[in-house]
């Protein structure tokens, strides 16, 4: 590289995030083998935070080895045989991956689609439930990273329930930032991501699903394409007597379980203002520069603000990468449609903080002068 980059990095971007010193230090103490008491011991704990971070009751509550990706795949895996009609919601580019995922499992896809930056509508989903044959599944992006719009996923779980299909919700840009509430919303699957709002390193992705859903998977004509991610037998390792399944990655529980107790520590109510607070002063400062959100502000996430490139800027990855190089702060870019067109900030977890915004506030301005 021609430049030593500035070390340690603010990570303003779409994920991962910062985590704090004490989860940092948690994820280096010395290994414990995947079947040691202790450690199901710690995944007791974290199992029961993970439960009240989601607002779920589901026992079947994991940590999952892999990222929101793997999560992503898990779930629709376990949920989808060939020929099963499933209606899928895209107003981004992660509702767009689930119908690709669908489509490989040889779902009979029925998509809803709003312009990117814009949220999902229920009279959307209503629509496409009332025609054609029933649904099994109904799934859609909570919070959706490529736009940084949220999605109200009550209405939706509604639906989806009156139609007597289940609901599966994306909280990966969520979970930890602002409420979910899944058993309010009728959500039977959710998965997620630890790099994001939860402050933990990346390569877990928390899951829970529902009794009902669960019931879906022995009643399977074909198994369950992924022997790595099939739900009945994670359990058989999750779930006592905890019957050897994968080499699970041990560290990164220590982290989680760290990053866990500093949520509770800090009170949900109080975690989801200051992430609401923060966002509020980054756009705040951030018009003051002329750049514009994407995101009109009922629908815009406190958690990830999309905004649109000045025209002044003709080479928006040379700003991203002058913020790096000269002051360490990582910022992102668009994906799909919007790439080159918009740059998404996020001010999750421990980096929803004023002075970051502050920091982040000043480059931009020195920049783009």
């Amino acid at each position: 590289m021609q430049h030593a980059l500035p070390s340690p990095r603010i990570l303003l971007g779409p994920g991962p995030s910062t985590v704090s010193p004490r989860v940092l230090e948690a994820t280096g103490r010395a290994p414990i083998g995947y079947l040691d008491p202790e450690l199901f011991e710690q995944l007791d704990l974290i199992r029961g935070n993970l439960r009240i971070l989601f607002g779920t009751a589901n026992p079947f509550t994991i940590p999952l080895t892999g990222t929101g990706m793997a999560g992503m795949e898990c779930c629709l895996s376990n949920l989808i045989e060939p020929g099963d009609r499933v209606v899928i919601g895209v107003n981004g580019f992660f509702g767009a991956r689930m119908v690709e995922i669908a489509r490989r499992l040889h779902a009979e896809v029925t998509q809803v689609d709003a312009e990117w930056g814009r949220p999902l509508e229920p009279e959307m989903f209503a629509g496409a439930l009332r025609s054609g044959p029933r649904a099994k599944l109904v799934a859609c992006v909570h919070a959706e990273t490529s736009t940084g719009v949220e999605t109200p996923i009550g209405p939706i779980g509604d639906l989806a329930h009156a139609h007597g299909a289940l609901f599966l919700a994306d909280t990966v840009t969520s979970l930890g930032g602002l409420p979910v509430d899944l058993d309010r919303s009728n959500v039977d699957v959710a998965y997620s991501a630890t790099q994001k709002c939860v402050g933990a390193p990346p390569g877990l992705s928390p899951i829970t699903v529902s009794d009902r859903a669960l019931a879906t998977v022995p009643s399977r004509v074909q198994p369950v394409t992924s022997w790595y991610y099939d739900w009945s037998l994670l359990r058989g390792y999750y779930d006592p007597p905890h019957g050897y399944h994968h080499t699970v990655p041990v560290n990164l529980y220590f982290g989680l379980g760290t990053a866990l107790e500093e949520i509770l520590k800090e009170g949900l109510d109080e975690r989801y203002a200051r992430h609401r607070t923060v966002s509020a002063q980054l756009v705040e400062g951030l018009l003051e520069l002329g750049i514009e959100p994407l995101v009109a502000p009922e629908s815009r996430l406190p958690t990830l603000t999309t905004v649109h490139i000045p025209p002044t800027v003709t080479d928006e990855a040379a700003v991203r990468r002058r913020l790096l190089i000269e002051y360490g702060i990582e910022i992102g870019g668009g994906l799909g449609p919007l790439k080159g067109r918009i740059w998404r900030i996020g001010t999750m977890g421990t980096a929803a903080t004023s002075r970051n915004v502050v920091l982040l506030v000043a480059a931009l301005r020195h920049i783009l002068v």
